[in-house]
């Protein structure tokens, strides 16, 4: 099994690859039990506007494919911190953890109030926390935090 960071750089590229795409710059993951990576999506703005979050499109996925006893022992992996809605296909669609890079916090430090991405001050912990469902949560990396910044420069 990878580590967290090594994961999370996969995300980045997502990242990218949705940014080239004309979409915004962030990528998620699925991770199972043991360590492979069983969906991946960028987000999809120029199709989905709004709703498009790369870890909702992830969780909607696995939604679909997995029963939540399976997803409760895998990991979604992002680039930033689930938004509110993200947090909550991730709870809803039962899986069990959840890594991020950079936090919603940051992220609306470089967005501010762009209509693009009007970030809500609602951390996914809180979210997690008015659940009945445990999701583990890892995240910040402050040591990614420049890498994936990067990616959002001159974007918003």
């Amino acid at each position: 099994m990878k580590s967290d960071t090594e994961y999370l750089r996969l995300t980045m590229e997502i990242a990218k690859e949705s940014r080239a795409a004309g979409n915004h710059p962030f990528g998620a993951l699925l991770v199972g039990p043991k360590g492979e990576v069983l969906i991946s999506s960028g987000n999809t703005f120029a199709r989905d506007r709004g709703v498009g979050h790369a870890e909702s499109n992830v969780a909607r996925a696995a939604a679909l494919q997995y029963d939540p006893a399976f997803l409760e022992q895998c990991m979604l992996v992002t680039s930033v911190e689930p938004c509110c809605m993200c947090s909550g296909a991730c709870y809803w669609a039962g899986i069990g953890t959840v890594v991020f890079g950079l936090s919603e916090s940051r992220l609306d430090e470089m967005t501010g109030d762009n209509p693009k991405n009007l970030t809500l001050n609602l951390s996914c912990r809180q979210v997690f926390a008015a659940g009945r469902r445990n999701v583990a949560v890892r995240g910040p990396y402050l040591e990614l935090e420049e890498e994936i910044v990067k990616d959002h420069k001159d974007f918003w």
